[in-house]
């Protein structure tokens, strides 16, 4: 698997963007369109396959707003006051307490956008190929690229097909020390985290009108004590077995290739992680090429939360 490299960039700014604005942005969503996508969708978009009809895939069924019933996460000063006094000894994106892998028949394909200077395109091309093919997907959404895309967040939150997980607010590595990952500076300690993660929690729950479930930083780094706050906020931590697109990296053949892995009766539990992000890359062709081939092998696809327990 070649190394992962983030898809966007740290913001360099010294606290975080006011939650207001980002929640103001959230309520406008139906005003703001679709503008900030480098290709229009379709105005009238091509029927979607049945749930049924599609051999080898996973119906995909409704996932509609319900009460949410967790309880409510601890504040930062109970997280603080839990955790400040820990040390990590692990820096990683396997890290302990993160998921790479599921027990699930099915493989999950997971596609991040990370906001930022140079991340908050859209590649409509590969959501197109998604829908077309009817595979479902877990979508992680970085607080800038929800700030730079309302509307097309608001589509995405309402379509069946896929799932939204929280890609943190500033892309940041999760460290509770300072680590940095790919020359991206990581959170510096508690309550940093704790904005990150949350800071995007807020925005989130505004726009799905409950909280994410499943949270994956900038770069994907942690360290183990990082990911524990994460628990302890009431997100899986989650990672990947395959990396597709190496950080939208990776030209078309070698996305195919990559996403291949998880053919030959070896999809079953496999999380993918590529960008959505970065249209002018070779994802989007990557996956068109490799998607009809793992279905006529019998691979099956999820959303994460189809095959995590609550």
């Amino acid at each position: 698997m070649g190394e992962f490299q983030p898809g966007g960039d740290s913001t360099g700014q010294s606290g975080l963007p006011g939650r207001r604005s980002l929640l103001l942005a959230a309520a406008g969503l139906a005003a703001a369109g679709l503008g900030a996508c480098a290709q229009q969708p379709d105005a009238t978009p091509a029927p979607r396959p049945a749930p049924d009809s599609t051999p080898g895939v996973e119906a995909a069924g409704p996932h509609p707003v319900a009460p949410e019933t967790r309880p409510a996460p601890p504040s930062k000063s109970q997280i603080v006051a839990e955790f400040s006094g820990r040390k990590p000894v692990e820096w990683g994106l396997g890290v302990t307490g993160v998921v790479t892998k599921t027990a699930s028949t099915h493989a999950v394909l997971t596609f991040d956008a990370c906001g930022g200077p140079r991340g908050t395109d859209c590649d409509q091309r590969l959501l197109k190929t998604l829908r077309r093919l009817n595979i479902p997907a877990t979508l992680f959404v970085n607080g800038r690229w929800i700030k730079a895309n309302p509307g097309l967040a608001a589509e995405l939150a309402a379509d069946p097909l896929f799932e939204l997980g929280n890609h943190g607010f500033r892309h940041q590595p999760l460290s509770v020390g300072g680590r940095s990952a790919y020359g991206i500076a990581g959170t510096s300690n508690v309550g940093e985290v704790y904005d990150e993660i949350m800071g995007n929690q807020d925005v989130m729950g505004q726009l799905l009108g409950k909280a994410p479930r499943f949270f994956r930083p900038g770069t994907a780094y942690y360290d183990e004590v990082a990911a524990s706050i994460t628990r302890a906020l009431g997100l899986v931590p989650v990672n990947f077995t395959v990396n597709g697109d190496g950080g939208a990296t990776f030209p078309a053949p070698t996305v195919a290739a990559e996403v291949g892995k998880i053919g030959g009766g070896q999809g079953a539990g496999q999380v993918v992680i590529s960008h959505f992000n970065q249209p002018a890359g070779g994802t989007a062709e990557g996956y068109e090429r490799v998607l009809p081939r793992l279905l006529d092998r019998g691979v099956t696809f999820a959303r994460l939360g189809d095959t995590l327990p609550l």
